[in-house]
């Protein structure tokens, strides 16, 4: 019996990032709202068996999934121009073949090893009073915009004035995140909550 084929359609797109490439597919890959970031072939086993595979290229270090596209960091020394053909035929004939992209997600005890802040201190973890708040405005003005750069910012955690972000996919190292994260999330949220939020931050995963 011949296996069904997915139509499936994917086309790759440039980041503000050098390091990482966008793919783009015609379907969703992961649930609305969720994205799982891996670094490592482990980490991505249990969870998405694309990303389990695209570690098998010598050349991709990391692999960040969320909504219908994939984020590929690639390793230095090697140009786009000589594997972004490669990776994107591979994840178009993945997709074609599997009807799904990632298979289980990580239970919260689980999150540090694909999605979670690691290096957040226990205090800094609380969650505050102005929490809710902070999400919604950067549901509403952050993600769509990064999300169209192949990346998420996620909210960590609000401490005396400070907000720390988690930057993921095309932001995590990307040269301009500093100015993103400073001028436009900063300057936003200090114009939506004057007097709670002072500073913005990144923090490690």
């Amino acid at each position: 019996m011949e296996k069904t084929v997915i139509p499936t359609v994917v086309y790759a797109e440039l980041t503000p990032n050098p390091a990482t490439m966008k793919f783009v597919a015609n379907r969703m890959l992961i649930d609305e709202g969720v994205n799982l970031e891996f670094t490592t072939k482990q980490q991505a086993r249990p969870f998405s068996p694309l990303a389990d595979d695209l570690f098998n290229f010598p050349f991709v270090k990391s692999v960040f999934i969320s909504a219908n596209f994939v984020t590929i960091t690639k390793s230095e020394g090697i140009s786009w121009d000589l594997i972004n053909l490669q990776l994107r035929e591979y994840i178009r004939d993945f997709l074609q073949s599997n009807e799904k992209a990632v298979t289980a997600l990580p239970e919260r005890e689980e999150l540090g090893q694909a999605h979670a802040p690691r290096s957040v201190s226990a205090s800094q973890a609380n969650p505050s009073e102005h929490d809710e708040e902070i999400i919604k405005y950067l549901d509403e003005y952050v993600r769509p915009a990064v999300e169209g750069d192949g990346g998420a910012i996620e909210f960590v955690s609000y401490d005396e004035g400070t907000v720390n972000l988690l930057l993921k996919g095309s932001c995590s190292g990307c040269p301009s995140a500093t100015v993103t994260l400073k001028q436009g999330i900063e300057t936003m949220l200090k114009t939506m909550m004057p007097d709670v939020v002072k500073e913005v931050v990144a923090v490690e995963a």
